[in-house]
């Protein structure tokens, strides 16, 4: 037997000899579970006027979210920024941006509106089940979903229905239409992806430093981050070395394996492909020795340099494409042409 003070009481408790020692006890005065207060129903519940009110507050909220989005795109369309000019830098994104605000915050306040004053806001409890429902249970799933469609008037209230779809729909038209402006707007960005700075003749230098690199620094087991020599030629130098940017390394002669049509792209064990990764173009610049490997840290594609740069591990699918090269009079590296197939992720575009 157990005896506690307890606010002054005396609470006593029996404990029978069979019963492990530390085992709870459980008071006779233990409080009771109070169970789910009294429903307490909403003004739009008992007041069909303030229900009708609601509804239309919800569509026309999602009306303007429509109109927030299309507004975006005519703006993106009235207010161009390819002058330069800040006034038009700043009406661009102003317009956009509140366009774009109104399309979000059009669904998202309508959706909390209808949710707070139109759907269904009983207490329920859903009890979960550790293993699959048998086929009964799944039937009255079902049933539930229909009785949900029912309590928040998916069907029924069509214009609060067909309002938010036609939201759902405008909303990312803003984002869709931003997109043409991460292209080129004077030039087919198609033949841009497919031409490189490399040309016949054109030195293989040292990235950053631009110096040229002679065939004779070039040992077995080294690897040297190469640009074109006339990259600070370039209107847009950034542009120009994420396409052109190469890896150059020398192996023994012996481990390569080379096609007799392209024995003549390597000089004396010297190879240069591209170091952009054929997955979705992150930067290759990992080379192991040994194996002859290339990795790409982002995904971890690997390629074999000893035999065309070919996949053999990861999620990139296509070999990294090989520069040319050779040597010119003065023992430097030069390139005998530009990339003879486009260099980065692959596009659809890629065979036109």
């Amino acid at each position: 037997m157990a005896k506690e003070a307890k606010d002054g009481l005396a609470v006593v408790a029996t404990q029978s000899p069979g019963d492990l020692v530390g085992t709870a006890v459980i008071a006779e005065d233990a409080v009771q579970d109070p169970g789910l207060p009294a429903h307490r129903k909403r003004v739009t519940d008992t007041d069909p006027k303030k229900a009708k009110n609601a509804e239309r507050a919800v569509f026309t909220l999602f009306y303007l979210s429509i109109a927030g989005s299309l507004g975006a795109v005519l703006a993106y369309m009235a207010f161009p920024i390819e002058s330069g000019s800040m006034l038009d830098i700043r009406l661009h994104t102003l317009f956009v941006g509140l366009g774009m605000a109104l399309g979000l915050l059009g669904i998202g306040i309508g959706a909390v509106h209808w949710g707070k004053t139109l759907m269904y806001d009983g207490e329920s409890i859903d009890y979960r089940h550790p293993v699959a429902s048998d086929a009964e249970t799944r039937k009255t799933a079902a049933e539930i979903f229909e009785i949900a469609d029912k309590e928040s008037g998916f069907t029924r209230r069509t214009l609060v229905r067909n309002s938010l779809i036609g939201a759902l729909i405008a909303f990312p038209l803003p984002g869709v239409t931003l997109l043409r402006s991460l292209a080129p707007q004077e030039y087919d960005p198609i033949d841009l992806l497919k031409h490189t700075m490399w040309d016949k003749g054109v030195r293989l230098a040292r990235d950053p430093s631009g110096v040229p690199i002679k065939a004779s620094e070039v040992t077995i087991g080294s690897a040297f981050h190469v640009i074109p020599e006339n990259l600070h030629e370039a209107q847009h130098p950034l542009d120009e070395k994420a396409k052109a940017i190469v890896l150059l390394m020398r192996l023994d002669k012996r481990d390569l394996k080379e096609p007799e049509d392209r024995k003549t792209w390597s000089y004396d064990g010297i190879v240069a492909y591209s170091k952009v990764c054929t997955h979705v173009g992150c930067p290759v610049a990992l080379y192991e020795q040994h194996t002859h490997h290339l990795l790409c840290p982002c995904h971890q594609s690997q390629f074999d340099v000893s035999d065309m740069a070919k996949v053999v591990f990861g999620p990139a699918k296509r070999p990294l494409p090989q520069l040319p090269i050779t040597v010119d009079d003065e023992g430097y590296l030069v390139a005998q042409s530009d990339f003879l197939e486009p260099v980065g992720p692959s596009y659809w575009e890629r065979l036109k």
